[in-house]
């Protein structure tokens, strides 16, 4: 249910920083807070609800791509700052590398992003790269697309609704890829199609005691 890659040795550190990352579905919002409240971790999430461009951006990506990609960048960013300089244990839903080098980089290579503003927004995050604070611990949330589609479905979000089933499959393959090459910490796998954290507690205490083993 669980695996652990890339692992090194984690100095014990008082401000940890975990970051969940994980196609859309996948169930970033439900761990960061239930793992967040039982090791009494500082949460932080994508902002969903009030995003003045997500409902836009799946009517029409190519219109509103950019502005979308550009408003995540700035609250994770924001997120970011929070994050290095709180002195807490942190946990995120999503991870700024995610935002580029899946979301952005998808609606480029599709033709639904400009070269221009994709040129535009890589030279952004590059920016902001030495001002990140790189995570003690990624929690990737790994799971068969025919589940992701599903949870998808079974939560149903309006704006998600009217999304073609191929994009998924498209972002399920981008994730596949992109963890296979991400280093920047150690990643704990975490099988969707056998976790359940909501109606099967141990599985919750299973999570955390692995955590623990890594960082603590």
């Amino acid at each position: 249910m669980f695996k652990l890659v890339n692992n090194g040795k984690n100095p014990l550190k008082k401000d940890l920083f975990i970051t969940v990352a994980g196609n859309v579905g996948a169930g970033k919002s439900t761990l960061t807070t239930l793992v967040g409240k039982k090791l009494g971790f500082e949460t932080h999430f994508e902002k969903v609800e009030g995003n003045p461009y997500l409902q836009d951006f799946y009517l029409d990506q190519e219109k509103w791509g950019f502005h979308l990609q550009l408003y995540f960048l700035a609250q994770r960013f924001k997120q970011q700052k929070e994050i290095a300089s709180n002195g807490l244990n942190n946990i995120q839903d999503r991870s700024i590398y995610e935002d580029v080098e899946i979301f952005a980089r998808n609606l480029y290579e599709n033709n639904k992003m400009t070269k221009r503003d994709y040129i535009t927004y890589r030279e952004l995050f590059n920016d902001m790269v030495p001002h990140l604070r790189k995570p003690d611990l990624m929690i990737y949330l790994d799971g068969s697309i025919d589940n992701i589609i599903k949870r998808i479905n079974l939560r149903g979000r309006d704006v998600e609704k009217s999304v073609d089933v191929e994009y998924w499959k498209n972002l399920h393959k981008r994730y596949e890829k992109w963890i296979n090459e991400y280093d920047y910490s150690p990643v704990l796998y975490v099988d969707i199609n056998k976790v359940d954290l909501i109606e099967n507690e141990k599985h919750l205490d299973m999570l955390c005691d692995e955590i623990k083993k890594i960082l603590f």
